[in-house]
């Protein structure tokens, strides 16, 4: 069965340990937006309401006529207009960035002006209102002058049809000839719509008329322009809002989006299945790790558990054990001296300290504490003294030394360390040297995690899996780990459960 192109259970595993990126991300934002309201505080602003009538107003318009108002409003005529009547040499340009109008209803225009001050936005806000209303009620009247008068024009027109018309007819009665009679009585219908049609004309025309002072009556400013009160606090936690949302969302975003490019397995079913080795115990803090006071007494027990547990390995063991680290270099010098100490009832015990840096040869020890020497004296210890190698599989390491602190080895291997990539690295120079992986102590484990970290269908160590590889390569075929005989599970010491 092939992996899914995304492991949704890995992902949210994933994102979950990075939550202090994407907590540090949504308190930036928290920050930003309350810090935006105290530092950048809205300005001055007032708001009034103008009732617009129009003459095509229709029960299913559904905003056409208020959306044009509102685009009228941003012109330089009504901004030019409202400049004069405040008496202002501001730029009509400038003025237009200062203001905005809102279309509330079909015919209820809501407009919101800032000023330097709440007596400037007012100020300006009554001009811009009356402004537009003179503007509106003009482009009415004129629209209306201009419809009377071409239905004027018409009747006009008519009227010459219909007195030539009559001068046609005259006052002579109907002949006898039937087609004089038909044609003097087409005149008279023809004169019969003239008439019709000219009253119709001058109705409409004083229609016309009439309704311009409906327009100017209903075109008018229905509330007052006032000042807007400005809430600091309400503003802050408004502000602070938006941004823990959009700060939460851009942070789980950047940690979903870099567990995905990382590729950093964190399950202990991952772990184990790119390490071709199985997880024996796990440890959710690193030993030596900054805890706190309450939860002391926990992990110490933990780090015992799990000393008794690695000192079962080494003394079930007939080669020398190492403990080698991927991520938690500090932890695996302390676990390397507590299993030391564990040892040390059975006999003499030396920690060969193969790890970078400083290391344990030259830290401070407690009296009576394992001795520690370096790899070059490792050489020169008795037979009877057991050695337990302690060591890095991080990038950088000298892979052909490993063999030298231990034919057996245990790693320690932080979860969301290593990529995937690296994994399989370490595995592979690990079957190199013929170091035999006895098993995998994951660190800083995620408590959520119910995966499965013992292996059923590979090779149980990561030796074994690459002897197994290099026969195959030999034989020109390599089976992949689903066409394996093998079905048993990887041996796992009896102490796993009491390490967990």
């Amino acid at each position: 069965m092939s992996a899914p192109l995304l492991d949704l259970q890995a992902l949210v595993a994933a994102v979950r340990r990075r939550r202090r990126l994407w907590c540090s991300v949504a308190l930036l934002g928290l920050l930003a937006g309350v810090a935006l309201a105290l530092l950048r505080p809205p300005p001055p602003t007032a708001v009034t309401k103008v009732l617009v009538a129009h003459q095509e107003d229709q029960p299913n318009d559904t905003g056409t006529l208020i959306r044009t108002d509102v685009a009228l409003l941003a012109t330089t005529r009504i901004a030019d207009r409202a400049l004069r009547t405040l008496k202002s040499r501001e730029e009509a340009e400038d003025f237009m960035r200062d203001y905005r109008g809102t279309g509330v209803t079909n015919n209820l225009l809501q407009i919101e002006v800032t000023g330097n001050s709440d007596a400037q936005a007012v100020a300006r806000a009554r001009a811009l209102a009356d402004a537009f209303v003179a503007d509106h009620v003009q482009r009415m009247r004129e629209t209306a002058q201009a419809e009377a008068a071409a239905l004027l024009d018409q009747r006009d027109r008519m009227r010459e049809e219909l007195a030539q018309v009559n001068r046609t007819i005259g006052d002579r009665p109907p002949q006898s000839d039937p087609q004089a009679a038909a044609g003097v009585e087409s005149l008279f219908a023809r004169r019969a719509e003239l008439t019709s049609r000219i009253a119709d004309f001058d109705q409409r025309a004083v229609e016309a008329r009439t309704g311009t002072p409906r327009i100017v009556t209903g075109t008018r400013i229905v509330d007052a322009p006032r000042a807007l009160e400005h809430s600091v606090p309400r503003t802050a936690a408004t502000n602070g809002a938006v941004g823990l949302a959009l700060g939460l969302a851009l942070g789980l975003a950047l940690a979903a989006v870099g567990s995905v490019v990382a590729d950093r397995p964190v399950l202990r079913r991952d772990i184990a299945q790119n390490l071709g080795a199985s997880v024996v115990a796990e440890l959710r803090r690193a030993p030596g790790g900054r805890i706190g006071a309450w939860q002391g007494r926990r992990s110490r027990a933990a780090r015992a558990r799990l000393a008794t547990t690695l000192a079962r390995i080494v003394r079930g063991s007939t080669q020398p054990v190492s403990l080698l680290e991927l991520g938690c270099a500090r932890g695996a010098g302390v676990l390397a001296l507590d299993v030391a100490g564990v040892l040390a009832a059975d006999g003499p015990v030396a920690v060969v300290d193969g790890l970078p840096g400083p290391g344990l040869a030259g830290s401070s020890r407690a009296p009576g504490a394992p001795d520690v020497v370096g790899g070059e004296e490792a050489a020169a210890l008795p037979a009877e003294v057991r050695r337990l190698g302690v060591g890095s599989v991080s990038p950088g390491t000298a892979w052909s030394d490993l063999p030298h602190l231990g034919a057996r080895t245990v790693l320690l291997v932080r979860a969301g360390h290593g990529s995937a990539a690296w994994l399989h690295t370490v595995a592979r120079q690990l079957a190199e040297q013929r170091v035999t992986v006895a098993g995998v102590v994951l660190v800083g484990a995620d408590p959520r995690d119910r995966t499965d970290g013992t292996l059923w269908d590979g090779a149980p160590t990561a030796s074994s899996r690459g002897h197994e590889l290099r026969h195959a390569r030999q034989n020109g075929a390599v089976r992949s780990r689903t066409e394996r005989p093998s079905r048993q599970p990887a041996k796992v010491p009896d102490s796993d459960q009491e390490a967990r």
